[in-house]
């Protein structure tokens, strides 16, 4: 029976066994399998022993409610990305969606139901789960070519990686054919991300369900655009043999901006999701006011430089000390100036000015660009809110660097207002903060790491062009560096080499890092420092990574500073500090 033949299960949970046939009457002419549950608790067996392509899900249940039913069954790997519809039979305020959305919801029905609705949306999510098994099977069927070394055994593998590697050392042949080989599996993995991507956008169209997130969505994808152009055009730049020397460190420069963008993007976009769940941390320490402003105003100062715009400084003469976290501060006092040089025209002025009252000090970040319009002051703050993007001075950005600036004075026990006399006389933004009157001498931003000494290390990635920089890199730090594409090869090249420290990607094929770190940690004991390279930086998957013995959880990409410093100081200086961060 092929896939689009066979039936899907769709999992109907309420606790009214009058709603659960008529969940059934309306859905019974798709012709799949109906499986119903009256509680929270038995929706989760079913779900142990069964996949669904969809699950029907009454919100107000006693006991277990299915905001909570839902938060368990995504809280789960497998069930991660099972649609969940919401049934409720009362008025669902906007707080209500935004919750069950952000729970993984697909949508809301109310009762009482239109069938034809329900019927049409549950038939759109089996088709999409189907096309799901679809692009599973696809994806098996372009591995078909390795199925015969995924049936052996690891011992075998690994025995034919050994005399793999022996030959590679000894025929110079052997790179074209391995040449040939990653030109291959290049080929399929942009096959797999394209269709990866098609599934994604069915998904993004479906749970586009309202204007604000539509628009933060598009403006989000022309964000990401922008410093993706540059980038792509400087590769091919450098790909030319004519190109001067003074070309390439411009066009270096080039790219070292546009990445500095999107990790900003990025780290903006985390910020978010740790202010909605309320876990951003503020890392005290008392700090000059003016060293902020400055660090903020280096921060700012390219794109005021290239947009011919003067800042006017009337910083207090004193010196003024908060309670705070530098970091933080920065980016406060940056997301303002970005903003003011943004909607200001070229040639313009913007003023940075600071002033102390008592126990408050006063920093005021203002401009004479395009204004704001008196009735969006109120709602400037809030999240994904944007100066209307048509006007002929928007700069675009995704919404949120305000609603970051907000939340950040308040959690330092501040205020911020936006004042402005409307459109075409510029802005104004007002910071307040707590004042420190005394504070204590030899305090300051940043420590820099110990001086280096000379180590071995390991670079275990089975990406060659991760790998490779990351072994440059430790390289020019002045370091010896052995790199294992192959995790089957690694054990090996531990034993001989014995490395003082070991980068590890935790996700590769064949054997991952999780597994990987217990065999060096039950070979090797803790003698040598284990740092986890990833993509997913949740407190879980850290607890996941610590489990495995790793000495340290960085979320890729892990740059220069932070190479150097694990590199540089002890283990058990640089374990207490990450352990710091990582709180």
């Amino acid at each position: 029976m092929s896939m689009a033949d066979k039936k899907a299960r769709i999992l109907l949970v309420d606790d009214q066994p009058s709603r659960l046939l008529t969940y059934e009457a309306i859905l019974a002419s798709l012709g799949e399998e109906l499986v119903t549950a009256q509680s929270g608790e038995e929706a989760l067996r079913h779900l142990m022993t069964d996949e669904y392509a969809v699950i029907l899900l009454d919100v107000s249940m006693p006991g277990m409610d299915g905001f909570e039913t839902a938060n368990l069954i995504h809280a789960h790997p497998r069930f991660e990305k099972t649609p969940i519809i919401f049934v409720t039979g009362v008025h669902v305020s906007e707080l209500d969606r935004l919750q069950g959305y952000r729970l993984g919801a697909i949508d809301y029905v109310q009762i009482p139901l239109v069938p034809d609705i329900l019927r049409s949306k549950v038939a759109v999510l089996v088709e999409l789960y189907r096309k799901r098994l679809e692009l599973s099977a696809l994806n098996l069927s372009l591995a078909g070519e390795n199925e015969s070394l995924a049936q052996a055994n690891l011992a075998l593998q690994t025995e034919r990686a050994r005399e793999f590697q022996a030959l590679s050392e000894t025929l110079a042949t052997a790179n074209a054919k391995l040449s040939s080989t990653n030109a291959a599996l290049e080929i399929e993995v942009a096959e797999r991300r394209r269709a990866e991507g098609v599934a994604s956008q069915l998904a993004e169209n479906l749970r586009a369900l309202d204007r604000r997130k539509d628009e933060f969505l598009a403006t989000l994808a022309h964000e990401l655009r922008n410093p993706l152009a540059p980038i792509r055009s400087a590769v091919s730049v450098l790909r030319d043999a004519r190109l001067q020397p003074e070309a390439t460190a411009h066009t270096l420069d080039v790219i070292e901006r546009q990445l500095k963008q999107l990790v900003r993007l990025v780290d903006d976009l985390l910020d978010v999701s740790r202010i909605t769940y309320d876990r951003i941390e503020l890392k005290r320490e008392h700090v000059d006011l003016a060293t902020i402003l400055a660090a903020a105003r280096e921060m700012i100062s390219p794109a005021i430089e290239q947009r011919q715009q003067t800042l006017e400084l009337d910083i207090a003469a004193t010196a003024i000390d908060v309670h705070g976290d530098p970091q933080r501060l920065i980016q406060v006092f940056g997301n303002l100036l970005n903003n003011a040089s943004k909607y200001t025209r070229p040639g313009g002025t913007i003023g940075l000015s600071s002033v102390a009252m008592d126990d408050r000090v006063i920093v005021s970040v203002s401009d004479n660009g395009i204004g704001i319009c008196p009735t969006e002051l109120d709602s400037v703050f809030d999240l994904f809110v944007q100066v209307d993007a048509s006007r002929e001075h928007a700069q675009g950005g995704l919404g949120i660097g305000l609603t970051l600036v907000k939340r950040l004075v308040e959690m330092h026990g501040g205020s911020v207002t936006a004042h402005s006399e409307g459109l075409g006389h510029g802005s104004r933004f007002v910071v307040e903060l707590p004042r420190t009157l005394v504070a204590p001498a030899g305090t300051s931003i940043a420590e820099g790491p110990s001086v280096s000494v000379r180590r071995h290390v390991a670079v275990i990635d089975d990406n060659r062009d991760a790998a490779d920089m990351l072994a440059l890199t430790v390289r020019m730090l002045g370091h010896d560096v052995r790199t294992v594409y192959d995790p089957l090869l690694a054990l090996d090249v531990i034993d001989a080499f014995a490395p003082d420290i070991a980068f590890v990607d935790i996700g590769m094929p064949k054997l991952d890092g999780l597994e990987l770190a217990r065999m060096i940690r039950a070979r090797h004991g803790s003698h040598i420092r284990l740092v986890a390279l990833t993509g997913w930086g949740q407190p879980a998957d850290r607890a996941r990574s610590s489990d495995a013995g790793f000495d340290f959880h960085f979320v890729k990409p892990i740059d220069l500073e932070q190479v150097e410093r694990l590199c540089a100081t002890s283990s058990t200086d640089e374990r207490e500090r990450h352990s710091k961060l990582s709180q």
